[in-house]
């Protein structure tokens, strides 16, 4: 079964509006040597015909970013999850159920997409950079289940993700060309039986899916391996 389009942005429908910015971008490169007359025809029959953000992929793989490309949309809201009763929010900052924004999808497309601070993570969650940078800040963000897994994909881009000391993290990516993996921590680990768990799986290609510990905002930074 083909995955729905609020499980891959890729699957994400474009509008007129965006294939003109992409057939833009294509002339530029034309008019700076990067293109022959032929390969801009063949590019452009292409852009005019392309349904979805994954054919315009290979369009402009080879060539370098120009700011103001179409930046993929949010899915569709969903009706705010509520946190799993089971999961002990020691680590969590207090918030009022259904009150936390509950983005399911975060993409870059020739751009970048930050989100920090208190915000909802439902069970699943998926995050695309194409030539761009997706930002992934879970050190105050509430959980819906004691375990969330994070879809990361980046094609010449990248995806960061910070979780805080109480987070427990599984990576199970790829990285082609590129890397995927978990970076080195900021601070100790605090983890315990019951830690939420966030669990990284995608693909980098020619980019990098990276995940770091770090201290909570505001909090000091500890050298590793000593106590206060």
């Amino acid at each position: 079964m083909d995955p729905r389009p609020d499980q891959d942005p890729m699957l994400l429908r474009i509008s007129d509006a965006e294939r003109h910015q992409v057939a833009e971008h294509l002339r530029r490169a034309a008019g700076e040597g990067r293109l022959d007359l032929e390969e801009l025809d063949e590019r452009l029959e292409a852009t005019y015909a392309a349904k979805t953000y994954a054919d315009l992929v290979p369009l402009l793989a080879d060539l370098p970013g120009h700011g103001g490309l179409p930046v993929l949309p949010p899915a569709a809201p969903r009706p705010p999850a509520h946190p799993d009763p089971a999961y002990p929010a020691a680590s969590q900052p207090a918030a009022l159920p259904g009150a936390l924004p509950a983005p399911s999808t975060s993409s870059a497309v020739l751009s970048g997409c930050d989100r920090r601070g208190a915000w909802l993570v439902g069970p699943t969650h998926t995050a695309f950079a194409l030539m761009g940078g997706v930002t992934l800040d879970l050190r105050q963000a509430q959980f819906a289940t004691r375990e969330v897994v994070v879809n990361a994909s980046a094609i010449m881009g990248s995806v960061d993700l910070t979780v805080n000391a109480g987070t427990r993290v599984v990576v199970e990516g790829t990285g082609i060309m590129g890397s995927f993996e978990e970076g080195r921590a900021r601070t100790e680990p605090d983890l315990r039986a019951d830690s939420p768990v966030v669990r990284v799986r995608g693909l980098a290609l020619m980019g990098a899916v990276t995940v770091v510990r770090k201290p909570m905002p505001g909090e000091p930074r500890r050298r590793l391996g000593r106590r206060p």
